[in-house]
């Protein structure tokens, strides 16, 4: 089920946190550039896997941190593999491909809540009125708690249900 919040993503109490980006992303901005400073390891880690996996949009990778901290990095944008590579817009056909993708990764690894904030409407560009719709379909039916960050409120947690 899905619940729309308002808070601070970084504060949710949910077992997993979803985000986009691009293959070999910078992570430095919006929601990555903050989780990356948080979770340094997470963005080392994030290259590492996609020098050896050359990932493409619309895939899907967990990382695990102390604590059982879990972050899934969604490919929701085109990205170059070449130094100093921008990270691309985001499209709706990564966006569907990647939620597909995010879907399989909570079934295997039996993840029992989610946070996940408006995927690919700041840094991506994407309109909401084109992304909500796709996150309701491929999410709207879970038997897991869905926490959608709506309205961004720093240092805030959300009423989280």
């Amino acid at each position: 089920m899905i619940h729309a919040v308002e808070g601070d993503i970084l504060l949710s109490r949910a077992q997993a946190i979803a985000h986009g980006v691009a293959p070999m992303d910078p992570m430095n901005q919006g929601l990555a550039k903050a989780l990356h400073e948080k979770y340094p390891a997470m963005h080392k880690d994030f290259h590492h896997w996609c020098h050896q996996h050359h990932p493409k949009p619309g895939e899907a990778w967990l990382w695990g941190g102390p604590g059982g901290v879990r972050i899934i990095n969604l490919l929701t944008q085109d990205g170059g593999y070449e130094h100093g590579a921008k990270p691309g817009k985001a499209s709706v056909g990564n966006i569907n491909h990647a939620l597909r993708a995010l879907r399989k990764l909570l079934d295997k690894e039996g993840i029992e809540s989610l946070a996940l904030p408006r995927l690919a409407t700041g840094v991506g560009g994407l309109e909401w009125s084109d992304v909500k719709p796709l996150i309701e379909r491929h999410l709207g039916d879970l038997d897991i708690p869905v926490y959608l960050y709506v309205t961004y409120r720093p240092e805030q947690a959300a009423e989280e249900p």
